[in-house]
């Protein structure tokens, strides 16, 4: 891979770590208790919604988490390489993914439990 491509790839890995950070912050502005949302069906409404946050919250913190990881494989200089098998990963599947750590091979055998 050449310098501009990842030059590229990482300008967009730090875009999306910065969008998700920027999501974070307002995490503050969800009301934690639903005791303060009304009637009953307020209520239910409020514990879906909080629900549903905390579930976004546990995907984001995993993918930040994977974004932080291929940083590193970046000034490792191993980015753009299946962790599973060290064939390099396509351009189209890091274009899509630009945290991809498995070829699409790889990934599709991880997925289907093979």
């Amino acid at each position: 891979m050449n310098k501009n491509d990842l030059a590229r790839y990482k300008g967009l890995l730090l875009e999306k770590l910065e969008e998700l950070l920027s999501r974070k912050s307002l995490v503050g502005l969800i009301p934690t208790s639903a005791e303060s949302c009304g009637d009953l069906v307020d209520v239910a409404a409020c514990e879906t919604g909080a629900t549903m946050q905390v579930r976004l919250n546990q995907t984001e913190s995993k993918l930040l988490r994977a974004i932080d990881d291929i940083l590193t494989r970046i000034r490792q200089g191993k980015f753009g390489t299946c962790e599973e098998c060290g064939q390099p990963i396509s351009k189209a599947r890091l274009e899509a993914v630009p945290w991809a750590r498995h070829c699409k091979d790889c990934k599709d055998r991880q997925d289907s439990g093979s």
